[in-house]
């Protein structure tokens, strides 16, 4: 049973990424569960150890298996059965184990932001006593490499998904738009002349590509670099900064 449950923002993958006060909670863990998802992504649990490497740790690590959303149901049911089955393979991992300490969970980037641990950490029952330490985002590593201010003077900045951009266009009134959890490189769907893209992937890390461009001007030459470097790696993580052009 997983009585105190620590999620650790960890950056995007590089242990020049994680806090000091990330290091720490590594340290202190007592189990560390690294996910494993699969052929091809051995690298995203080979990034983990690393970082607890790094970190000096003495924990524990306990692997799980990642299960696979199920794309025949509807988008909203599809999360919430791959929420609950993820959180039913943490119990599982741990179960029969004697832990004398915290549990701790590497969460890329930073767990408030733009992803699901800590939801699926409330769905334990019964619920654990849960810790998140904040990380880097991938806004502030895309943000950092290109020497780029988020905001405008007094500008307002959107963070939304791929999905919404596919979905519902340029958001009404939008000046700058981060866009995160994008498989499909929604931006071509933007049919304007008058935005700018700032793209990162692998962020922080050695393999780190980056472009930037008139939208219309460098679109094609970045779905071909993350296509190239996806089929390369096995895995690609990478996020973007849309902007009105003045």
């Amino acid at each position: 049973m997983i009585d105190t449950l620590w999620l650790i923002g960890i950056g995007t993958g590089s242990p020049d990424h994680v806090t000091g006060q990330g290091m720490a909670a590594l340290r202190d863990a007592a189990v560390i569960l690294v996910p494993h998802k699969g052929a091809g992504k051995d690298d995203l649990a080979t990034l983990r150890h690393r970082i607890i490497d790094a970190s000096g740790s003495q924990a524990e690590i306990i692997p799980f298996d990642y299960p696979v959303r199920d794309p025949d149901l509807p988008y909203a049911e599809r999360v919430a059965r791959w929420h609950d089955e993820i959180a039913r393979r943490w119990q599982a991992a741990v179960a029969g184990t004697d832990i004398k300490g915290p549990v701790a969970l590497l969460v890329w980037g930073d767990p408030s932001l733009y992803d699901s641990t800590i939801r699926i950490a409330q769905r334990l029952d019964p619920k654990p006593d849960i810790r998140v330490v904040s990380g880097i985002t991938a806004i502030q590593a895309l943000t950092a490499a290109h020497a780029l201010p988020l905001n405008t003077v007094n500008g307002p900045v959107l963070i939304t998904t791929g999905r919404r951009l596919r979905d519902h266009g340029w958001p009404e009134g939008a000046e700058r738009v981060v866009v995160m959890l994008d498989g499909e490189a929604s931006f071509q769907t933007l049919d304007r002349s008058d935005l700018h893209i700032w793209w990162g992937a692998y962020l922080g890390m050695p393999e780190q590509i980056l472009d930037q461009g008139r939208l219309a001007d460098v679109a094609e030459r970045i779905v071909t670099t993350r296509a190239e470097a996806r089929a390369r790696h096995g895995w690609i993580m990478d996020t973007y900064l849309l902007s009105t052009c003045n």
